[in-house]
């Protein structure tokens, strides 16, 4: 996360907390997993107080839990939790892109369907080649910058915390799954293709199909269907990139 221009407390606070996120997100920090304020300061070389003010606005984002005498945890979520943050989802989606179906309009923007479409072909890259952590990060970039075209940050915002969590959830499970190529998602194509063409019922129909999916791969984890490992070994060395693809770097002072 290289600096442009001097290095505020903000700024730090944001690198700290875009590092840790990445951390969460490759696994390396997992659910249930403990540590304070001191430690990260101590991890990344910097004062406490962009540390304490990051790790405030992770937990902000239901991707942390604190507790005043013991620090920080990475949230546990369970399968019922993921459920529902898929059911959310499903149901904001469907919703928005009806209303978009009912009142005759269509989601455009040639320059922004042309990098939605960028990360959609390196999505499916990521895919065919089983690398989960590269594969995280263009899908997160894909659905937040296709949420633009909503046009409602409110909405689009709210959607990629979810997005967030259901990732948090799914990495422990996906680590040495046999089945991790099928298990990624390949219809992000698909949904440019609909959005180039104006047919929001073809958008809704792929991603409708897609949130069913999810659903039923929580309930195959429920019954134990699913395989996967959540052993702390399961993170790959391209866990080392970013939600962008990129590499982490330590925040600078």
């Amino acid at each position: 996360m290289p600096a442009s221009g001097p290095v505020t407390r903000n700024t730090l606070r944001q690198q700290i907390a875009d590092a840790l996120r990445d951390e969460v997100l490759a696994g390396r920090l997992r659910p249930g997993q403990e540590f304070t304020v001191k430690q990260i300061a101590d991890q990344y070389g910097v004062s406490a107080t962009p540390v304490r003010e990051a790790l405030v606005d992770l937990a902000a984002q239901s991707l942390l839990d604190s507790d005043q005498h013991r620090g920080f945890r990475v949230r546990e979520i369970s399968v019922g939790d993921f459920r529902g943050m898929v059911e959310a989802r499903s149901l904001i989606a469907d919703g928005v892109f009806r209303k978009l179906a009912e009142s005759g309009g269509s989601v455009t923007g040639v320059s922004v369907l042309m990098a939605i479409r960028r990360r959609a072909d390196e999505a499916a890259r990521a895919a065919r080649a089983g690398d989960l952590d590269i594969f995280i990060g263009y899908d997160l970039r894909f659905w937040r910058e296709l949420g633009v075209l909503v046009e409602n940050p409110h909405i689009s915002g709210f959607l990629h915390q979810l997005r967030l969590r259901c990732w948090v959830f799914s990495v422990p499970h996906l680590r040495g799954d046999p089945d991790l190529r099928t298990r990624m998602w390949n219809g992000h194509s698909d949904v440019v293709d609909a959005v180039t063409r104006g047919d929001v019922e073809a958008v809704r129909a792929v991603i409708g199909a897609y949130h069913a999916k999810l659903l039923a791969w929580a309930e195959g984890l429920e019954g134990g269907e699913c395989g996967g490992s959540d052993s702390s070994e399961s993170s790959e060395s391209s866990g080392e990139h970013g939600q962008n693809g990129e590499r982490l770097e330590r925040p600078r002072q």
